[in-house]
C-alpha cells in the first residue's frame, strides 16, 4: 500500500505542474456556471427544480466530457514513461508492476474527482447563493450525479491504462484513445438507436436491450442520472427506463465492472511486457 501511495502522489504532483488539475477544474466549474445560469431559465415554465435542471445539463455534459478528460490525462500513463525510459528507473526500486497500475490509477482518479467535485460543486454552490429552492430529493440526485461522473471517470481512466499497454507508442495511444471516445460517446448509440429502428422491437427483447445499454458504460450512466423522478421527465428518459428494467444497484454494478475488467487486463499484460 506504502508504494501505491507513493506513485499516486507522484501523479498529483505531476498533474499540478503540468496544470492538469487546474485547466480540469476551471474548465468544468466554467461549463458548470455556464449551464446552470442558462440553463435554469426555463423552470418557471415547467415547473421543475432549478436543481433539476442543471443536473440534466450537467450529466449530459459528462457524457461527452469527463471520459474524454479521463483518455487525455491516462492513455500515455505507460507508453509515455516507456518511451522518455523513467519506467525503468521506476522498476529498478522494489515496487511491482501492478501497483505501477495501482498507484497511477489512483493518482488520476483523485485528480479527476477534484476536479469534478470542485468544478460541480461550484454549479450547486452558484444556485443556492440565488436562494433557489433545493429539496432533500434534488440534492440527493445532484450529489449521485457527482459520485457516478467520477465513477464515469475512472472507467474510461482504466479503458485509457489499458490501450496504454498494448500500443509501443504515444502516437498511436492517443489515436485509439480518440477512438475508443468516438466509438462509446457518439457511434455505439447512434448504431443501437437505428438498430432498433429497423427492428422495431422484432428481435431484440427488453433483456437484449439491456445487455446492449450495460455493454455501454456512458449509457449505463446516463440511466443512472437521466430516468428517475423529475430528472427522467425533464430529461425524455422516463420511457427508457420503463422498458429497461436496471435498478440503480444493476447501473452501480455495471461501471464497476466496466473499472475492475480493463484495470485488471492492464494490470495483467503490463506485468508480462517486455521493457
Amino acid at each position: 500500500m506504502t508504494n501505491i501511495f507513493i506513485i499516486a502522489r507522484k501523479e498529483i504532483q505531476e498533474g499540478l505542474r503540468n496544470r492538469w488539475v487546474l485547466a480540469t477544474t476551471l474548465l468544468l466549474a466554467a461549463l458548470a456556471l455556464t449551464l446552470t445560469f442558462l440553463g435554469s431559465a426555463p423552470t418557471g415554465n415547467i415547473g421543475a427544480s432549478a436543481l433539476d435542471v442543471v443536473i440534466v445539463s450537467l450529466s449530459s455534459l459528462s457524457i461527452f466530457l469527463v471520459p474524454l478528460i479521463a483518455l487525455l490525462i491516462s492513455h500515455d500513463a505507460i507508453v509515455g514513461e516507456m518511451e522518455r525510459g523513467t519506467m525503468l528507473l521506476l522498476l529498478s526500486y522494489p515496487v511491482g508492476r501492478w501497483q505501477v497500475i495501482a498507484g497511477k490509477f489512483a493518482g488520476h482518479l483523485a485528480i479527476l474527482a477534484f476536479a469534478t467535485l470542485l468544478g460541480y460543486g461550484a454549479a450547486a454552490v452558484a444556485l443556492a447563493a440565488t436562494g433557489a429552492d433545493i429539496d432533500r430529493s434534488s440534492f440527493g440526485a445532484f450529489a449521485s450525479m457527482i459520485l457516478s461522473s467520477i465513477l464515469l471517470g475512472a472507467v474510461f481512466i482504466a479503458i485509457g491504462y489499458l490501450v496504454s499497454v498494448l500500443v509501443r507508442e504515444r502516437g498511436t495511444a492517443g489515436g485509439i484513445a480518440i477512438g475508443v471516445w468516438l466509438l462509446y460517446v457518439l457511434i455505439y448509440d447512434m448504431a443501437l438507436l437505428g438498430l432498433l429502428v429497423v427492428d422495431q422491437g422484432r428481435i431484440i427483447s427488453g433483456g437484449v436491450l439491456d445487455a446492449l445499454l450495460l455493454a455501454n458504460p456512458t449509457d449505463a450512466y446516463r440511466l443512472l442520472n437521466l430516468s428517475s423522478g423529475n430528472v427522467g421527465a425533464l430529461s425524455g428518459m422516463g420511457g427508457v427506463a420503463e422498458n429497461a428494467a436496471l435498478s440503480p444497484a444493476t447501473l452501480v454494478g455495471a461501471l464497476l465492472v466496466w473499472v475492475a475488467v480493463p484495470l485488471s487486463a492492464a494490470a495483467l499484460v503490463f506485468s508480462r511486457r517486455e521493457l
